[in-house]
């Protein structure tokens, strides 16, 4: 299971001001996935996740929670 953790919400802002995003555009994640659980995430959270990646050494995305 790759690495998470719930964003907190000062960071979030600045987050998509980098990527010239709003929140609903991040891909999306449902609040019973396994990975949300395991973290606690619930709906309208920012998550982080951090893969190993051959190329890149860690690749880090991010996924808005929604309900379901």
């Amino acid at each position: 299971m790759p690495k998470a953790e719930i964003v907190p919400k000062e960071e979030v802002k600045e987050i998509l001001k980098q990527l010239n995003a709003k929140v609903f555009q991040l891909p999306w994640i449902r609040a019973s996935d396994p990975l949300a659980r395991a973290i606690g995430a619930k709906p309208g959270n920012v998550i982080r996740i951090i893969r190993k990646s051959d190329t890149a050494g860690e690749f880090v995305t991010y996924r808005f929670v929604v309900p379901g």
